[in-house]
């Protein structure tokens, strides 16, 4: 620190960050470029070994944050932090949202000097820049890259890997939820229209896919487990075709009929490999007492067979609240582990309804939905929401940046929160990356491996997944090929 004293220009606005980054992940980011953001010279100070909750050494933490692009200077912190500010004396020191109503040391320190103490946790909508150079910088055949450093962190291998993936094998689960059929009609651009501001397309094809809770079944058939599929459909030629999917995909299926609503189709028309449109044909209406009556009664039934079940909401009225507790108590008494997502990119869902859960995947601004949190970092946001949901495990999906993991249970080191960098760098189609992550995850989970391990395995699977356009299934060969030539 003294290096940073002798040669501080006075002429730059300075901002001061300090913490113990273990782990490095997405919300560390954002508060980074947000501090930057804030003046012309960014300085971290990081906690030193002996301080509270510092669980990786100290050189290593040090090493990551000088890695981040948007620092400029970092140093590990000897003394008292009180002793460094007025040493530094920053013009502004940044703190996490989740520090505000806390009493804060520092405040009195920067209002002495005439320094600035500010809270925030960064942007919600952020692109990492380091994610888009290295996109450009990076030359390789493969579009899927495998962390490393996770895999120290957490003491496994690529055999352990391996080995995980074949506890799968004829793991007895159910899933239930919304079932879709996705139909992609690919078009040709032909312009725009003269008479009024519309792109003009004409359909060259269309290909039809398993989607929704349906597709989450097929992904863990695929992955070699012996599951059975609870939906509900219209009476119309829609639920015929995802009849004939699931079959083709060796799935054990049981559809109950709603004669008041339609079977749920997506289409999305693409030009030139976007999506310009999507058209929902749905209802949303909770599903008839009487169905959820047989539904419950199919599951009581077969519960004692049960190692895992998975609810695969859309919230397109297949899960309603009643029947989702119903279905927990009975799997709890059982001692049947559970699993949730619970969608809401068009529609409007709550994953904090699933109690009890071994382990919930919502993405960010799911998670804020259910805790009506739109500040906090994502760590203290995931930790909000497995608190509220009583969840055993929560991973954070967070696209391009990602997986936060935000456990119950501390790792060999200590650590509740770890993260998986997102591992396909072009990816061609996302739609299908939450269903796959979910399923693989729950699946070796289910087996007897643990949150680290399984979320690795998981964002495995997703990053295969979006490889492609259209969601189809998983299999085991897929994963077992990537991590073995990795």
């Amino acid at each position: 620190m003294g290096k940073l004293l002798r040669e501080r220009n006075q002429a730059e606005k300075l901002v001061f960050v300090s913490g113990n980054f273990n782990i490095l992940h997405p919300g560390h980011q954002r508060l980074l470029k947000f501090a930057a953001d804030c003046g012309e010279k960014l300085i971290v100070g990081v906690n030193n070994d002996q301080s509270e909750g510092a669980h990786i050494p100290e050189d290593l933490r040090l090493e990551g944050v000088r890695a981040i692009s948007w620092v400029d200077e970092a140093f590990i912190i000897q003394g008292s932090l009180d002793q460094v500010i007025l040493s530094l004396q920053p013009d502004v020191v940044v703190k996490g949202k989740e520090h505000e109503q806390n009493l804060n040391i520092e405040e009195s320190i920067v209002s002495s000097y005439g320094g600035k103490l500010v809270f925030s946790s960064g942007e919600t909508r952020f692109t990492s820049l380091d994610l888009i150079r290295n996109e450009f910088l990076e030359a390789d055949f493969s579009s899927i890259k495998l962390p490393e450093k996770y895999l120290k962190r957490h003491e496994f291998s690529h055999t352990d890997l391996l080995e995980s993936l074949t506890k799968i094998a004829n793991v007895p689960a159910l899933v239930i939820g919304d079932i879709i059929l996705d139909e992609y009609i690919s078009c040709e651009p032909l312009g725009m229209s003269q008479e009024d501001p519309t792109i003009v397309v004409s359909p060259l094809s269309n290909q039809v896919f398993l989607g929704g809770a349906g597709i989450v079944a097929a992904h863990a058939k695929g992955l070699g487990a012996k599951v059975t599929f609870l939906s509900v459909v219209g009476s119309d030629p829609t639920s015929k075709k995802l009849e004939e999917l699931l079959e083709e995909y060796g799935v054990d299926s049981q559809l109950f009929t709603d004669e008041s609503r339609p079977t749920t189709l997506k289409q999305r028309f693409r030009a030139d490999s976007k999506t310009l449109l999507r058209v929902n044909h749905l209802k949303q209406h909770d599903i008839p007492k009487e169905i959820q009556e047989q539904i419950y009664s199919y599951i009581e039934e077969h519960i004692k067979e049960l190692k895992l079940l998975i609810f695969s909401d859309f919230n397109y009225g297949c899960l309603p609240q009643t029947l989702v507790d119903q279905i927990s108590k009975l799997c709890l008494d059982h001692d049947v582990m559970m699993v949730a997502d619970s969608q809401s990119s068009s529609q409007i869902g709550d994953i904090s309804r699933f109690h009890n859960m071994n382990l919930i995947t919502p993405t960010e601004r799911e998670a804020r939905l259910a805790v009506k949190d739109s500040n906090s970092g994502l760590v203290v946001l995931a930790e909000k929401l497995r608190t509220i949901s009583k969840a055993e495990n929560v991973l954070l999906t967070l696209g391009r940046e990602g997986v936060l993991v935000q456990s119950k249970s501390e790792d060999n080191f200590g650590l509740k929160t770890d993260k998986v960098p997102a591992m396909n760098t072009s990816p061609k189609d996302n739609a299908g990356a939450g269903d796959s992550l979910l399923t693989c995850c729950s699946l070796v989970m289910a087996a007897g491996v643990d949150i680290w391990q399984a979320a690795y395995l998981g964002s495995v699977a997703a990053a295969c997944q979006v490889g492609r356009i259209g969601n189809k299934p998983l299999s085991l060969n897929e994963l077992v090929k990537e991590i073995t030539n990795s």
